[in-house]
């Protein structure tokens, strides 16, 4: 679906969402019901973005000018263990660290 935008003389400028390429040229105003003719604006490519970018975005506008104060450090990520395999009798006699 793509949002068309139409001007009405009386109500001012709305829009209606339409299949592709099939807007047509006039349409009644949902207001007046009065006729409002297509008008052309911007198209709206890439205005939404991910909210974790619109987050970090927020982020750094808000502590460009005071940042962020640090009290501890993050915390750190569990230490996994490598499984031991079981020692062949091949490998037994081999020293240990």
């Amino acid at each position: 679906m793509a949002y068309y935008d139409y001007r009405c003389d009386h109500d001012g400028v709305f829009e209606i969402a339409r299949p592709l390429g099939t807007a047509p040229e006039s349409t009644a105003c949902p207001s007046c019901h009065g006729e409002a003719s297509r008008v052309f604006s911007t198209p709206m490519l890439g205005t939404t973005a991910p909210k974790e970018l619109v987050a970090a975005i927020d982020h750094a506008e808000r502590t460009r000018d005071a940042p962020d104060i640090v009290t501890s450090l993050p915390p750190r990520p569990a230490h996994k263990r490598t499984p031991v395999l079981p020692l062949t009798p091949k490998l037994r006699r081999l020293p240990r660290p």
